[in-house]
């Protein structure tokens, strides 16, 4: 049996430690972010924006949604240099703990009645707090756990950070769907709502609980080793070390070009389309979304797994030819305003994306050496949040009331074939020696 980084039960013990700490991180910062996203349109909006238009309250809510994307790339930028110099462990500590308090904070935020402006401004400032830490989180958890992963089985190990996303999401719905329930009405919108961003606490000692034995990474361990042995070393950015070799970030970025936007169209255009063009009931669809994040978490170990039998780049290719041929498919079913086959359509969706984006963290983590993997992980995993990610549900929103849901299906097809591209002219990385790239 091939033993995991490092040899004896210790090693297996750190690992699932790791792992244990990673999932948590993971579930924590998609549950802090899915909470916002749910609650920015219904409650956040009237509570911290001013005026008596309710659609501007509701675009200023859901702008100060998409600034937590903003700061992602830079909370990548940061923590992944502070990463590659100081260590994973540091890091993984660092950006859960402040993503953990900021969400909490929202919690006890002083509405705009009680403070004025103030309130709206603080508020503003902690959702970029918590995009800031995300974006170093994510690359932390990912890499700890490749790093420490044997090397025949990273894909499937590695796809389980990944996977928080659809479980942080899924817990995020399930705690509004029960506190709504035992507050109903006026008490859920006046301070019900602040149980469910108060709950990072419990969340966070329990994540902290879980990795406060988590060792240091032995991929970092040694190449910090390796580094103290040379006669001469010259420090530079790892940022820098990273975009100097650009070929990785970008075979990187046009990857997550096409599932980026895929995810966000299979996840939040849809509640926008569905409801106002067909009639769906809002909860209806909301309850398709979640239920469908179960398909995506299968999808994503799945794909992992699967990408230790065939490699990388064929267990992302047939996930993405795959969402090629089902994006017509999909509109299709939603148009027939039958809600099983919006299930249908939302759950194969939703699965197919988990297989592409399950592979892809084991495949990033392999394309870069040990001395800027984390500000090239963090770069390609954040970077692609701006470029794709948070513009997607606009841009498919603009393109379908300008020029019809065709061209909403072509704006899917078209990045998810620079996906394609991408992917198949990049090297296949399974099994790599993570101390050996270069």
């Amino acid at each position: 049996m091939t033993s995991l980084a490092g040899t004896g039960p210790t090693s297996r013990t750190s690992f699932k430690r790791v792992l244990a700490g990673s999932m948590a991180g993971a579930v924590l910062e998609w549950y802090d972010f899915a909470i916002y996203g749910i609650l920015a349109a219904t409650v956040l909006g009237p509570l911290f924006f001013p005026g008596d238009n309710e659609i501007a309250k509701l675009l200023l809510a859901l702008a100060t949604q998409g600034l937590g994307f903003v700061a992602r790339p830079l909370g990548g930028i940061v923590f992944g240099h502070l990463g590659d110099k100081f260590g994973r462990k540091p890091m993984l500590f660092t950006t859960f703990i402040i993503l953990g308090s900021a969400t909490a904070l929202i919690g006890l935020l002083p509405t705009y009645d009680d403070i004025g402006i103030w309130a709206t401004v603080m508020l503003v400032v902690l959702r970029m707090i918590q995009g800031f830490a995300l974006g170093g989180e994510f690359g932390a958890a990912v890499l700890m756990v490749s790093e420490y992963g044997e090397p025949r089985r990273r894909g499937f190990w590695a796809s389980w950070p990944q996977a928080g996303a659809p479980l942080g999401t899924i817990l995020a719905t399930v705690m509004v769907t029960v506190i709504a329930f035992l507050f109903p009405g006026d008490a859920f919108d006046e301070w019900g709502w602040r149980v469910a961003f108060l709950f990072a606490i419990p969340l966070l000692i329990v994540g902290f609980w879980i990795r406060r034995s988590v060792e240091e990474s032995p991929v970092f361990r040694a190449a910090q080793a390796k580094a103290a042995q040379r006669a001469t070393t010259t420090e530079r950015s790892s940022i820098l070390a990273a975009l100097s070799r650009p070929r990785p970030v970008l075979h990187g970025l046009g990857m997550r070009l096409g599932e980026n936007i895929a995810f966000y169209i299979y996840t939040v255009f849809v509640i926008a389309y569905a409801t106002t063009s067909f009639g769906y009931a809002r909860g209806d669809v909301i309850m398709a979304v979640t239920f469908a994040s179960l398909f995506q978490f299968i999808g994503m170990i799945a794909g992992g797994h699967w990408s230790d039998r065939v490699g990388r780049k064929p267990a992302m290719l047939v996930p993405a030819v795959v969402l090629i041929v089902w994006a017509p498919v999909f509109f299709w079913l939603v148009q027939l305003e039958s809600l099983p086959m919006l299930w249908i359509g939302v759950c194969v969706g939703a699965f197919f994306h988990g297989m592409l984006a399950g592979t892809e963290a084991g495949w990033i983590t392999e394309l870069f050496p040990t001395r800027h993997r984390y500000a090239g992980a963090s770069l390609v995993f954040q970077g692609s949040s701006i470029i794709a990610g948070a513009p997607a549900p606009f841009i498919a929103v603009w393109l379908i009331d300008r020029f019809g849901v065709a061209t909403v299906v072509g704006y899917l097809v078209l990045t998810m074939a620079i996906t394609i591209v991408a992917v198949a002219t990049s090297r296949e990385t399974r099994g790599a020696d993570l101390d050996a790239v270069e």
